[in-house]
């Protein structure tokens, strides 16, 4: 099984990985290590990738799953959910609780302070990065931002999103530097919008300044990425981040 360390300067007590498609049991379109259990693939292949995962990447306690909705809510992680909350972000300030987000497109973001006393994980797909998903998990940190380090993972990169003029008039309407994030498509009508830059710029107005990763393009390494807009019907990676004990 391989899975992306991300490459930043995290205290050492920080633990964190994004999986690849690399290593699990499911078959067909979900071949590989899917991890999402509400995209048709069969339960038990599901449950055996994620019981994979945890063991061979030794991720503390159960593994506590969102039920993402493209939203902004951050979920306090605690020892075990009832059920998966509704929330697009996961925070923990104590050891050995894992934040967890799913993702086959959208953009990744894990957070970590310098202290190595919190962490965060957020699934920002336009909609939700447009929102302010990353702000609403930098203040759930509760710390200064420039405490914070930020790694941004596997989403669909620049020569891929495209996106319509509405997206584009939104985030520029909101945020005047958002237009360098975006080049006309080869589609009339139509943008190609750079997620990674969009993030760095919400980041960057936040307070945050170590910024790092976001060289990855999902859509166009169909060996190692599942992507939504590539195949329709397809898995979820996670994007996972932890304190231990």
């Amino acid at each position: 099984m391989n899975w992306i360390q991300p490459d930043w300067p995290a205290p050492g007590n920080v633990r964190a990985l994004s999986t690849t498609r690399d290593g699990g049991v499911s078959e067909g379109v979900f071949a590989g290590l899917n991890l999402g259990a509400h995209v048709g693939d069969e339960p038990a292949r599901v449950e055996a990738n994620r019981a994979r995962l945890q063991q061979e990447a030794a991720i503390p306690g159960p593994l506590n799953w969102l039920n993402q909705v493209h939203g902004i809510a951050v979920h306090p992680v605690s020892d075990r959910y009832e059920r998966a909350p509704d929330a697009d972000a996961a925070c923990a300030h104590e050891a050995g609780l894992a934040c967890i987000v799913m993702t086959a497109d959208c953009l990744p973001v894990l957070f970590c302070d310098r202290a190595g006393t919190r962490v965060a994980a957020a699934h920002a797909g336009w909609r939700g990065l447009h929102a302010g998903v990353l702000e609403e998990s930098i203040d759930a940190m509760g710390c200064e931002p420039a405490e914070i380090l930020v790694w941004l993972g596997p989403a669909i990169g620049p020569t891929a999103f495209e996106v319509g003029g509405e997206v584009r008039d939104a985030f520029v309407a909101e945020q005047a530097e958002a237009v360098v994030a975006f080049v006309p498509s080869p589609n009339e009508g139509k943008w190609l919008a750079d997620i990674y830059q969009l993030a760095r710029l919400r980041l960057a107005r936040a307070g945050v300044t170590a910024i790092y990763g976001g060289k990855c393009c999902t859509f166009s390494d169909s060996e190692q990425f599942y992507s939504y807009r590539r195949d329709g019907q397809t898995g979820r990676m996670a994007s996972i981040i932890w304190l231990e004990e």
